[in-house]
């Protein structure tokens, strides 16, 4: 079965203010329902790579794969459907909109999809919320709930659409420990509950130390 994210000598250059080579001929794959950290020094290339990981950067050279589907060289629009049909995003920042109910929040992305019904859509965010423990916090504004609980709620709306694969830039940056081990049992139980893949960025080492694989980088490289 072909990987779920495929990443064929990825090289990334920044031009400015001069020629700067930060992705060295980067490889891998990630499979159905792998959990997956990426580690690294700050400006080892972490999240640029998820960047182009994330296909919100077209500038670079190599060839990139998710689901099967080869994403180099497809235009804007394409990609912006591709991230969100295909693609959760959990940030270190949650960015709720502070105004709205935390169902509100969920419902967002699978609105803006506009594949399903109004009903359908908020049946699925109830779901995901109760899936996530918290579906008493659904008709609170969010800026009303607990770090911990927005970040959860961030999850839930990630979940929203079903993607192939999450993936996350320092999801457990700005939790405390006890909220940090629950984000990360979430995402264990997504893994092997849900069969679904996650790729995080992070710089916590016992959160690194209990996903399924390590990809160390250094210098833009990838330690083997």
């Amino acid at each position: 079965m072909a990987p779920i994210l495929e990443a064929k000598k990825i090289n990334k250059y920044f031009k400015k203010p001069v020629l700067f080579h930060v992705l060295k001929d980067l490889y891998f794959s990630i499979e159905e329902g792998q959990f997956v950290s990426i580690m690294g020094k700050s400006g080892c290339g972490k999240s640029t790579l998820l960047y182009i990981l994330s296909t919100m950067d077209r500038e670079y050279e190599g060839e990139l794969f998710l689901g099967g589907e080869k994403l180099t060289g497809k235009s804007g629009k394409d990609l912006a459907r591709v991230r969100n049909e295909m693609i959760g995003f959990v940030f270190q920042f949650h960015y709720l909109l502070a105004e709205f109910s935390v169902l509100d929040n969920v419902m967002f992305p699978a609105r803006k999809l506009a594949k399903k019904s109004h009903a359908q859509i908020k049946k699925d965010a109830l779901e995901k919320l109760d899936m996530l423990g918290i579906p008493h916090l659904a008709h609170k504004k969010a800026s009303m709930i607990s770090g911990g609980e927005k970040q959860r709620v961030a999850i839930a709306r990630a979940l929203i659409n079903d993607p192939l694969i999450i993936m996350g830039d320092e999801p457990t940056g700005n939790l405390d420990q006890k909220n940090s081990e629950n984000v990360f049992n979430i995402f264990k139980k997504l893994s092997q509950d849900e069969r679904l893949s996650l790729l995080i960025v992070t710089h916590d080492p016992d959160f690194a130390e209990k996903t399924d694989r390590i990809i160390q980088m250094e210098d833009g490289r990838i330690n083997k």
